[in-house]
């Protein structure tokens, strides 16, 4: 099948250090490349891939110094991919809705994952719309705020099954892994942390539009003799941050649409101790990969609990559920649908 992928062009493919999206396009191009398809992949020029790479930019936007406007990049990157659609049997994108007016027009089939929150009311009327452009979700709990999408499947996200080394034994801290803002609550895992009598290390970023909240919430909240902020750290580092900790905290106070995090742990045999928001309960296996809490005193028991949790069925739970080969499988699904329903259409071309 001859595929095109395109990315965002905010960090590159695979990222240098943080970045959902991109981390998973990544896995999906590189596994669907290696089952035998002829994938083009749409991202920055810093990418690395197997597939062929068409780049509208050099590198990745967040860490350039020289981007000022990074719609720009994007809209010729829909260029780009506009000019040579006829080449491919299915055009795969992954950055939201910018593309919706030009492709909804385009002959070539083509399908959209929706990455992101979709409770937002701005963007209500822009889905009213473009309800006809087919999209997939990351989870069904992401569906809730707009279930009458042209929904054309739901795939979870998947990581390569070697990417990280499985943990046996659980470490001596607890583990905060992804980004600092409000809705992740790095407040909460503090607490937690606190109020069980463990170590907790914090490996995120801040971006710029979290800095007065990190200045004002999480900055004073690292005095305490339990908490060491490491920063953000990339790929390589997060098998061993992960893999050699106790359990990991998710405390999220937002509708999540899947948390990668999650099944990162999971790949380690690392449990999760997850607020009960969006995917949650979609991903986490409550007594075997982890534990679904409400508030903060189940929070903490859950933690005292985390030991009872067979860390070798955890990785298997990844292995079964969430590996780079399945997702590519459900996608392959989905595009196979797609091109079976645009089929007459094509041919009347």
């Amino acid at each position: 099948m001859r595929i095109a992928m395109v990315s965002p062009l905010y960090e590159s493919v695979p990222p240098k250090l943080y970045g959902g999206t991109e981390r998973v396009v990544s896995y999906l191009t590189e596994e669907l490349v290696r089952q035998g398809h002829d994938v083009t992949l749409f991202a920055s020029g810093d990418s690395k891939t197997q597939a062929k790479l068409i780049s509208p930019c050099s590198e990745a936007l967040r860490l350039s110094s020289r981007c000022k406007d990074p719609l720009a990049h994007h809209v010729l990157m829909v260029e780009e991919v506009f000019k040579r659609a006829l080449s491919f049997d299915i055009i795969h994108f992954n950055i939201d809705y910018i593309h919706y007016p030009l492709f909804r027009r385009c002959p070539t089939p083509n399908v959209t994952t929706l990455h992101g929150r979709l409770d937002i009311e701005d963007q209500k009327t822009l889905y009213r719309e473009f309800k006809d452009m087919p999209v997939v979700s990351i989870s069904y709990a992401q569906r809730k705020p707009l279930p009458w999408l042209n929904w054309a499947g739901n795939v979870y996200h998947g990581l390569p099954e070697d990417l990280y080394e499985f943990h046996p034994e659980p470490g001596k801290y607890l583990a905060f892994l992804g980004r600092i803002s409000p809705e992740k609550r790095p407040d909460r895992a503090i607490q937690i942390a606190e109020r069980a009598g463990m170590k907790l290390l914090m490996a995120a970023k801040v971006d710029r539009a979290d800095k007065d909240y990190f200045e004002e919430v999480v900055r004073p909240m690292l005095k305490s003799s339990w908490v060491e902020f490491i920063g953000e750290i990339g790929e390589k580092e997060k098998s061993e941050f992960l893999g050699k900790s106790f359990a990991l905290l998710f405390p999220i106070d937002w509708p999540e649409p899947f948390g990668l995090v999650m099944i990162e742990a999971m790949a380690c045999g690392t449990p999760v101790v997850a607020w009960k928001n969006g995917s949650v309960p979609e991903i986490i296996d409550p007594g075997v990969t982890g534990f679904i809490v409400g508030n903060m005193d189940e929070a903490v028991a859950a933690v005292e609990k985390v030991e009872s949790i067979n860390r070798l069925s955890c990785r298997r739970t990844f292995e079964e559920r969430f590996t780079a080969s399945r997702m590519a499988q459900d996608y392959l699904k989905v595009y196979s649908r797609l091109l079976e329903k645009e089929k007459p259409l094509l041919e009347a071309v």
